[in-house]
């Protein structure tokens, strides 16, 4: 059935329908671990009346605040092992051996652990405190190295996503960038070799060499020699293989001012994509092969930017390998311009967040590498 505001929708793959039974059964997870602490000492109080005198139900009086302490706060854990320690005093007194070894050693086994579980709240709850702390570090740092640029540039609708493979991670190797100049708007989408921090390094190189050429150069080529030269001198300061095989692959676009044109240079990337009003999609390959910047020492090619049609309404994608190197269970690659295919998008965010979902559907709700996504509409 049509999608109302993103067109036809193909088939969900089948890992469509797998990832959200796996979302299903983690809420319902969840859940319960919540209610936890509270049934283990209802059944431990249900335990000890359906069960003979010699049977002990303290296994679950134990257990329910310790369960409690990395779920619940200071309040609720302390909550918890208070009644746990009430009704293990409450089902020996039932039974008239409160003041027997056994339940005294139980009870004060219950206040125990409802003490050191308080202790473990607390040592939890401080490492959360740590993880937001380098969440936020890692957060400001990402925005700092790759900024999100603007809705609107150059008169054209502007939208860019990163997606980390690893959860919780927000920094990789992949980079874009947008950058108005007197000659158009220029476009930048990379993907440094390797992972880390020295990746982090080569993508701030990257992209400050970027906008820089981005004004100062006439043509694209000119730009691609900038960050050739660029990646050189940052290859001389590292160690190692490092040193020596260090590349980027990277595409770069022009929009000129005053024209329905859009130029393309490759450097070994995956192509972008031309998405039209009437649905269909179209990849501009690079006739002519290029090293990644960064191989200069193996050989040069020279650069020639290849311009094609962008009409009105039209949308170019750029986007690296973590799209199309996607693989479902089959081991099939995700295909960006089969799946686009005969779907419209409201704007260029719409397109990337449709992407981003497709793609993880794809490959079954995980991802091998990061996807750096880059949209440009031209209203």
């Amino acid at each position: 059935m049509p999608d109302p505001g993103l067109g036809d929708e193909a088939p969900p793959p089948s890992g469509a329908a797998r990832a959200g039974g796996a979302e299903r059964r983690i809420s319902a997870t969840r859940a319960l671990l919540q209610v936890l602490p509270l049934l283990l000492v209802v059944g431990g109080i249900v335990y000890d009346f359906c069960t003979p005198p010699d049977f002990t139900a303290a296994p679950f009086f134990t257990a329910a605040p310790l369960v409690a302490a990395p779920l619940y706060s200071l309040s609720g854990t302390i909550t918890t092992g208070v009644f746990a320690f009430v009704a293990v005093c409450a089902v020996h007194a039932r039974s008239s051996r409160l003041m027997e070894a056994s339940a005294i050693t139980e009870i004060v086994t219950v206040a125990t652990v409802a003490a050191m579980a308080v202790v473990i709240n607390r040592v939890v709850r401080r490492g959360d405190r740590r993880l937001a702390s380098a969440r936020g570090i890692a957060e400001a740092a990402q925005r700092a190295v790759l900024p999100e640029p603007a809705e609107r540039i150059g008169g054209y609708d502007v939208a860019a996503r990163y997606e980390a493979a690893q959860e919780d991670a927000f920094i990789g190797g992949d980079l874009y960038a947008v950058q108005d100049s007197p000659r158009g708007v220029r476009l930048l989408v990379g993907d440094v070799r390797g992972k880390g921090m020295g990746a982090v390094a080569a993508v701030a190189v990257v992209i400050g060499a970027f906008r820089e050429a981005a004004e100062q150069e006439a043509t694209l080529e000119a730009v691609a020699q900038r960050l050739e030269r660029a990646l050189a001198r940052e290859g001389t300061r590292r160690d190692g293989l490092d040193a020596f095989e260090g590349f980027t692959t990277a595409v770069l676009a022009e929009l000129p001012h005053g024209a329905e044109a859009v130029r393309v240079l490759n450097r070994g990337h995956p192509p972008p994509l031309l998405l039209h009003t009437d649905g269909s999609v179209r990849t501009l390959p690079a006739r002519e092969p290029a090293l990644p910047l960064g191989m200069g020492e193996l050989g040069t090619w020279p650069d020639r930017a290849e311009e094609s049609d962008f009409p009105k309404g039209t949308t170019l994608l750029l986007h690296t390998d973590g799209v199309s190197e996607a693989r479902d269970t089959h081991g099939r690659f995700y295909d960006p311009e089969e799946r686009l295919a005969g779907r419209c998008f409201r704007d260029p965010e719409a397109l990337l967040v449709a992407l981003a979902e497709d793609v993880r559907r794809h490959s079954g709700g995980g991802m091998a590498d990061d996807m750096a996504l880059l949209a440009v509409r031209r209203p």
